[in-house]
């Protein structure tokens, strides 16, 4: 690994555990970097104030110069200002928090967010945050249409059992990821947070993958109520919307070429809908 991977490869290492902070030998650990490179390397991050090195804990965290830079990345992505206005158009009719993600790697990325400051329940969902893919309405839809050795891959490790509704088995996981690329859209039932459901529907780039997705997120109790068609169609719509607009840049018709995403949800009655999640 040349000096350069061995640079991010420890950065990652810090920052996916920047809320503990990470000792040496953790870090080495997780990196298989050599103590002695490791210890200079770490050393040079921080005398550039990319990491900052706790004395009394003796931990390294990600520094608030990373963060800005993250941040200029993020408030600069094109995704994120051709979709805004859908964004806060699903967030205005639904009435809900609504979300746009994007993966990066094995995890998703908040780019956007839309949501009122009388929202019942907090929701540690900044954007530049990144979030699981196993057990998140966005996550799994990423996920869903990820090559297969990118989906194997988040399956080899451990799926961490965030509540008790969290999918925890590939086998079965393997299945929902099926089901999500036939029916176009994922549904989270309390898989990351108790009380909270959330509807995901993929963002399709010109060339027909699927480059971010689309949330709204809800409080559980409104599928015993009335049911959570609404929101499910009010995804899909919006998705749909941001796929056409990315393709035609104008208007919103969707010129995509990938007209199957969704499809298949909103040809279908409420009853058969029902009897997939």
């Amino acid at each position: 690994m040349s000096s350069v991977g061995k640079v991010f490869k420890l950065i990652e290492a810090v920052v996916v555990h920047q809320g503990t902070g990470q000792p040496f030998a953790k870090i080495v650990a997780r990196t298989g970097i050599p103590k002695a490179s490791a210890h200079r390397l770490l050393k040079e991050l921080v005398d550039l104030e990319i990491l900052t090195f706790d004395a009394e804990t003796s931990r390294y965290r990600g520094s608030l110069k990373l963060a800005r830079l993250g941040s200029e990345v993020m408030m600069n992505f094109n995704l994120r200002d051709y979709a805004h206005p859908f964004i806060m158009a699903l967030h205005k009719e639904s009435g809900h928090v609504a979300h746009l993600g994007i993966r990066n790697g094995k995890v998703g990325v908040y780019v956007d967010k839309c949501e009122s400051r009388d929202f019942g329940i907090k929701l540690f969902s900044e954007i530049g945050k990144d979030f699981p893919l196993h057990c998140t309405a966005m996550g799994k839809v990423l996920l869903a249409h990820a090559t297969p050795a990118e989906i194997e891959e988040i399956l080899a490790g451990p799926l961490e059992a965030m509540t008790p509704n969290t999918i925890t088995d590939p086998g079965k996981f393997r299945e929902q990821l099926s089901l999500i690329r036939g029916r176009g859209y994922a549904i989270d039932r309390q898989e990351i947070t108790r009380g909270l459901m959330c509807a995901a529907a993929p963002v399709i780039g010109i060339g027909g993958d699927v480059i971010g997705a689309l949330s709204c997120t809800f409080p559980s109790y409104l599928e015993s109520d009335r049911g959570i068609e609404r929101e499910i169609e009010m995804v899909l719509r919006h998705s749909r919307k941001i796929s056409g607009t990315l393709a035609s840049g104008a208007n919103g018709e969707d010129r995509s070429g990938r007209t199957d995403y969704g499809s298949a949800a909103l040809g279908k009655s409420v009853e058969e809908r029902k009897s997939w999640f």
